[in-house]
């Protein structure tokens, strides 16, 4: 193996635990690269016993103070970017230029948390003479975030900065598919100064998500994955009376107005739908063509051909990954749709045992698919047709997703039609991945999420946080009245 058997972070340790361990595969090659344990719940119970000890002290550190740690944090990721986004390559096959842009998105958001005590300056006022009332935020306590495999730098650190940066106490549980990224980004902050026990890192599958959820000290638990567990986390967190946002799958539609413009659609479009080839719930799923969309149609399949995977295109996560995706292109040509470019025999020179796929557009498909309806994760984009823009809604509301939808239009009344009208928790106009950028926040609608709020930008600190109603009467003349 290339990397030694990755190890828990617990008190400022590493340390390996005992049981049983997972390959992890570099999947652009299709080879064992390291293992991974399988924490079990007496491996969370030590790293949640090593947060409550660090958190009396932390979480009394002044905000101010505690953000120094995220200014050289951030430093940090810059300094190392060519190390990290490397790393992120080699565990979860994204193209260079995408793993750097991973990790870039990673400082932007400690960034963000390294503007919290301008933000989180709390609310007084005079409510009536010589009485005031005051809101200040605490944190929760020890927390958890439990994290997916398509980006091992960025999505840890959705939570980890406002997490801790707020006061709070983590257990990061990274995807046991990509674990190497972990070890270093708890490396940098310990180098950055934080102090031991404030995160913890543990490995692991189901036996340590569930652990987590149930834990009795854990306050909090974020979670992003598919929708199908997404469910189960917050089920079972909820059941044991934590606070819990889960954040799942996704199915985008984007709505392709004939009026659109034919090179900015084309390459906007194709960009979304292959980008981390796929694997990213931000992707375009369902295009959404309405009436006489041929001509950009067109265009979009020879920007699809022009695409060489392993330069321009990663590959999926695992064989396994790769087979599913194979099995719905090949259901939905059977079922009557066009498939106009078709990745399913990709290859790349030298590296015959990855999991590639090229990207794949295919058209007539129908909103009953299992391909138009279903979380594909993968370089497929399907196109749905549509004779107006209230079918083209109609379509898009059907969706039990509502992670993101997005417009290409020359027509202002239509963008604001469709933005208005979307079901979905981020919309794009002309804008192939709608992600917002700090300090707005991330996080859908419907079944792509469970839960109040969201995971990054303001709307992520009432979650790490809860807030304190402080009132004070020190005028001995101010009056005696009902409230008193």
């Amino acid at each position: 193996m290339k990397y030694a058997e990755v190890q828990n972070c617990i008190g400022g340790a590493f340390v390996s635990p005992d049981g049983p361990t997972l390959d992890v595969y570099d999947p652009s090659i299709g080879r064992v690269i390291s293992r991974v344990p399988l924490s079990s719940a007496r491996d969370v119970d030590a790293a949640v016993s090593a947060a409550r000890a660090a958190f009396p002290a932390w979480s009394s550190r002044p905000i101010k103070e505690r953000v120094q740690v995220l200014y050289r944090y951030k430093a940090l990721l810059e300094r190392h970017i060519d190390e990290l986004s490397a790393l992120v390559t080699e565990e979860n096959g994204k193209i260079a230029s995408e793993a750097r842009a991973e990790v870039l998105k990673s400082a932007e958001l400690t960034e963000f948390a390294c503007s919290l005590p301008q933000i989180v300056t709390g609310e007084v006022l005079e409510v009536s003479r010589g009485v005031e009332c005051r809101v200040e935020r605490f944190p929760v306590g020890v927390v958890a975030s439990i994290t997916p495999f398509n980006f091992p730098n960025m999505v840890p650190n959705w939570s980890i900065p406002n997490a801790i940066g707020l006061g709070n106490c983590m257990i990061l549980k990274p995807s046991e598919l990509v674990p190497l990224s972990a070890r270093r980004i708890v490396e940098l902050l310990h180098e950055a100064g934080l102090p031991d026990g404030v995160l913890q890192v543990v490995h692991g599958g189901q036996e340590t998500v569930e652990a987590i959820c149930d834990h009795p000290d854990i306050a909090a638990v974020s979670f992003v994955g598919s929708t199908r567990v997404a469910q189960i986390v917050y089920r079972r967190a909820t059941s044991h009376l934590k606070r819990c946002l889960a954040l799942g799958g996704a199915k985008n539609h984007l709505i392709v107005m004939p009026d659109a413009d034919r090179e900015m659609a084309a390459t906007n479009i194709v960009a979304s739908m292959s980008g981390c080839a796929g694997q990213r719930c931000m992707a375009a799923s369902v295009m959404v063509a309405v009436s006489q969309t041929d001509h950009i149609i067109a265009r979009m399949v020879e920007v699809a051909k022009a695409m060489v995977p392993g330069r321009d295109v990663g590959p999926v996560i695992s064989a396994a990954a790769r087979e599913r995706i194979i099995r719905y292109i090949t259901e939905a040509e059977a079922a009557g749709a066009k498939v106009l470019v078709d990745g399913r025999n990709a290859t790349v020179s030298g590296r015959e045992d990855g999991y590639y796929l090229g990207p794949t557009i295919i058209d007539y498909v129908t909103p009953d698919m299992r391909i138009a309806t279903e979380e594909v994760f993968g370089p497929v984009l399907v196109i749905v047709r549509a004779k107006d823009v209230e079918q083209a809604i109609s379509i898009e509301n059907a969706s039990r997703y509502g992670n993101a939808a997005s417009v290409f239009t020359e027509s202002g009344g239509v963008a604001r039609y469709v933005m208005e009208k979307a079901s979905a928790g981020m919309v794009g106009v002309n804008v192939g991945v709608p992600v917002p950028r700090e300090p707005f926040s991330f996080g859908g609608w419907n079944e792509s999420r469970f839960g109040v709020g969201d995971i990054t930008g303001r709307g992520s600190i009432e979650f790490w946080t809860q807030a304190k109603k402080m009132t004070t009467k020190w005028n001995k003349e101010a009056g005696v009245n009902w409230m008193s």
